[in-house]
């Protein structure tokens, strides 16, 4: 158990320190990853980024995923059935608010090339995996030197899915009953937009003053 998920960075921050003399990038998954990754991003002297992607949802139910989306890359899965022109769609408004999330959150900022590097991605958990194994197939495609995930809680079926795709995955806790990402925080109140706007600008002028 966890207080909250500055600890559980410190904790976590720990168990990645070995990766300290790479080359690396931090990157977030948003929002709940974000105060988690700071920590790491400090103690690792790496810069940080927050990561977005999006499902792309099956015309006639959106909530069933057959591929996903970054800023920069996508893919669908074989045998998706639908038309290119429905992708072609899907991306231009799934671009969009991805546009305006990386704005809002990184501003003006060029997204730091990861080919070759050690990536990080941080999340507050994991309990299916689903959202990560999407993230790391757009990441694979950026050709990083290594892929790790990093998340305080995963359960086991996480672990089992998500492990194979990656160079590592470091957790602190793979409980035998998993109840959710957040019945393992004392404290595990929403991340706003604001909070991470509050981190990446923090970091950013621990940085200037350095």
């Amino acid at each position: 158990m966890f207080h909250d998920r500055t600890e559980a960075g410190r904790l976590l921050a720990v168990k990645l320190k070995k990766y300290q003399n790479d080359s690396g990038v931090i990157l977030a998954v948003p929002r709940g990853g974000v105060p988690i990754a700071y920590i790491i991003a400090i103690e690792l002297g790496f810069p940080l980024e927050v990561v977005l992607t999006k499902k792309i949802g099956h015309p006639r139910q959106k909530e069933y995923a057959i591929g996903a989306a970054s800023l920069s890359d996508y893919f669908v899965i074989p045998h998706a059935d639908v038309s290119e022109k429905y992708i072609e769609q899907e991306l231009l408004v799934i671009r969009e608010r991805l546009k305006e999330m990386y704005k809002k959150f990184m501003g003006d900022k060029t997204p730091e090339k990861i080919k070759g590097k050690t990536v990080i991605v941080i999340d507050d958990g994991m309990a299916t995996g689903n959202t990560l194994l999407e993230t790391i197939k757009l990441i694979r495609r950026d050709q990083p030197g290594k892929i790790i995930i990093g998340v305080p809680v995963a359960s086991k079926e996480a672990v089992e899915k998500v492990s194979p795709e990656v160079d590592e995955l470091v957790t602190l806790l793979v409980p035998e009953t998993f109840y959710g990402v957040g019945a393992f925080y004392e404290n595990f109140n929403e991340v706003t937009d604001e909070e991470v706007l509050f981190y990446l600008d923090k970091l950013k002028r621990l940085r200037k003053a350095i």
